[in-house]
């Protein structure tokens, strides 16, 4: 019976549930944008504040690695190693895609009506601005079908997988690619964001499986190399 404490602020959303066996006890989150270093702790502490937990009752705590808001994944992987090694429990990583990708396909009644042989594929896109988006392909049973990469999106997106699949676009990057992505078998439902409680289940099963993280040396997946811009405006 483990209690998991899930992070996730891999994009503008900042979310954290307290799972008991996969389970949600409870859940807070904010979508009003990249304020997770104000907000995250203060969650923290009212989840355990509001349910008469205790940090000491955690068995491990569980976080977003990305990839996503390079910030936003900083300050999460931060706080969850803070506590790991403060409270000396387990490190959990799960991938924004993964989380997203693997939630919906086995909720996917929720968002589309489908048959057993309808061959729909699942599509999680979080946004790396301008056209650009991190996805992968998952099947029906939420398993990843093509790697975790980022992809330029244009009218040529996935068109050999549109020909014989119908695929569901989800999350923050989808909307945007509506434009691009014309095929009659695109299909644009599902959940616009990331959340905490879209990774209670990997979560469960890694801590089940005993794939933890060195919590010393972890870092995010970020897939892609941080380049810092100059402002337009300067300001001296």
């Amino acid at each position: 019976m483990a209690v998991i404490l899930n992070i996730e602020t891999s994009t503008e959303v900042c979310s954290v549930t307290l799972a008991k066996d996969g389970k949600t006890v409870f859940e807070k989150e904010s979508t009003e944008g990249l304020n997770h270093s104000q907000l995250l702790t203060v969650f923290i502490e009212d989840l355990f504040k509001s349910n008469n937990f205790s940090f000491k009752d955690l068995d491990a705590v569980a976080v977003s690695k990305g990839p996503g808001s390079y910030t936003g994944l900083r300050i999460g992987v931060s706080v969850a190693k803070g506590l790991c090694y403060g409270l000396n429990i387990p490190l959990i990583s799960v991938g924004s895609i993964d989380s997203m990708g693997h939630h919906v396909a086995l909720h996917a009644e929720e968002f589309y009506s489908l048959s057993a042989n309808s061959g729909l594929l699942f599509c999680p896109m979080i946004d790396a601005r301008r056209m650009e988006v991190y996805t992968a392909l998952f099947d029906t049973s939420g398993d990843a079908i093509t790697p975790v990469t980022a992809e330029i999106i244009d009218e040529n997106s996935f068109a050999d997988q549109l020909e014989t699949n119908k695929i569901l676009f989800f999350g923050n990057g989808a909307e945007k690619c509506r434009s691009k992505i014309s095929h009659a078998n695109a299909l644009f439902e599902g959940p616009s964001r990331t959340s905490a409680w879209f990774m209670q289940l990997l979560a469960e099963n890694k801590y089940n499986k005993r794939e933890f993280e060195n919590v010393a040396y972890f870092e995010p997946f970020y897939l892609k190399d941080f380049v810092a811009t100059i402002p337009k405006n300067k300001v001296l």
